[in-house]
């Protein structure tokens, strides 16, 4: 049985509680059993049919001999790792709180198919850079709702904007009236969100993958080269490369089934998206330990179903061209599969202070590039309104 992370018995539902995270021995032999005795398809008849069998083989052998999940726990429990229930439904986070007298409140949301695990690799640099001359962050990391060790919701409606509620509510709870926002993917919307419902809470936002819609009447022509390429990647990505998307947001149960019950089938249809979302062979520049990692967690928990549902809430639903007010800033990484023309974005993210993009990185840029991530947080934030610290 997956193990799932109630919260602690008797916790009210405005108290933060630590959370040590020690999944029990036999779930992890039983991770092992199932990788050895693992069923696996034939070789695809053309690539084009999705992540090859050799990849997968040698995934699930790495995962078997070589993983180390007690590592993982090691450096979540290190950063410290709290619940805290929030419009009923318990929440998870990484709350790492700089040393830092003058370090800003920052909130980071992961996107599918990620989870907290995506900012390991920044949180140092981020909360200490050992530089006086660089900015330092007091950072949130939450796990969103059906993800990672938060509870999976039990009835439908924590769609993107129910979840940008219950962060702001997470930040004030923390006692952060102000702070700076930064999300991709679902991430990105869920940022996006707060920044249109909670203006007056966030002081400036970043994302990787703005969302906007064609301004009325604009005309094509004001396009450059490289905008042209991006919207036409962006249409080949909606016409090849969105199955797993109409599959979640239809039917994320049914999946459900297979990816539960089938760590082989959770692996591949995550570290897909690490092959085709990255910069480069293979993963990119995203270590195979964090691939792993990462499905490590979906298997622990069993939020193969819980995490695809966000699709099935939130697709159609999710406003493009709400105008956001608040200062914001956009990177682009080259493999990040849709990526917008600037006059797009302009027009809905009306207070633009930073637009950059980037030589190398992609979807998942905190794993793969953490460097440059981090450096555009910095140069992106230093445009933002003083006195948060």
């Amino acid at each position: 049985m997956a193990a799932d992370a109630p919260v602690p018995a008797g916790n009210p539902s405005n108290e933060v509680v630590p959370f040590v995270l020690d999944v029990p021995e036999e779930q992890l032999t039983d991770l092992r059993e199932r990788l050895r005795r693992v069923r696996l398809p034939e070789p695809a008849t053309d690539p084009g049919q999705g992540i090859g069998l050799d990849a997968v083989t040698e995934l699930c052998r790495a995962w078997l001999e070589e993983h180390d999940w007690r590592r993982v726990e090691d450096e979540l429990n290190r950063h410290g790792q709290f619940r805290t229930a929030i419009d009923g439904l318990g929440i998870h986070f990484l709350h790492v709180r700089s040393p830092r007298s003058d370090a800003q409140p920052l909130l980071v949301t992961h996107g599918w198919p990620g989870s907290v695990i995506e900012f390991l690799d920044v949180l140092d640099a981020l909360t200490d850079p050992g530089d006086d001359t660089l900015p330092a962050f007091h950072v949130v990391a939450p796990s969103l709702p059906g993800y990672g060790f938060s509870d999976k919701p039990t009835e439908a409606g924590w769609g993107v904007d129910r979840i940008a509620d219950a962060w702001a509510a997470l930040m004030s709870r923390l006692g952060y009236d102000r702070f700076l926002a930064q999300g991709g993917d679902w991430g990105a919307m869920i940022t996006t969100a707060l920044a249109v419902r909670h203006p007056d809470r966030v002081a400036m936002m970043h994302t990787t993958m703005p969302r906007a819609a064609r301004p009325e009447g604009f005309d094509d022509a004001q396009l450059d080269e490289t905008e042209r390429r991006w919207l036409a990647q962006s249409e080949e990505f909606r016409k090849l490369g969105s199955g797993y998307s109409a599959q979640q947001r239809t039917r994320p149960q049914t999946l459900g089934y297979g990816l539960v019950d089938s760590p082989a089938g959770q692996l591949a249809w995550v570290a897909e998206k690490f092959v085709a979302w990255t910069d480069g062979d293979g993963f990119g520049g995203v270590p195979r330990d964090r691939v792993l990692d990462n499905a490590t967690i979906y298997w622990l928990t069993g939020s193969g179903a819980s995490s695809a549902r966000l699709y099935w809430e939130s697709f159609g639903g999710v406003d493009v061209t709400a105008p956001v007010t608040v200062p914001s800033a956009v990177s682009y990484f080259p493999a990040e599969m849709v990526k917008l023309p600037r006059a797009w974005v302009e027009a809905r993210y009306t207070d633009l202070r930073h637009w950059n993009a980037l030589p190398s990185g992609g979807h998942f840029a905190s794993l793969e590039v953490p460097r440059d991530f981090v450096d555009e947080l910095r140069a992106a934030f230093a445009h933002a309104p003083s006195g948060l610290a």
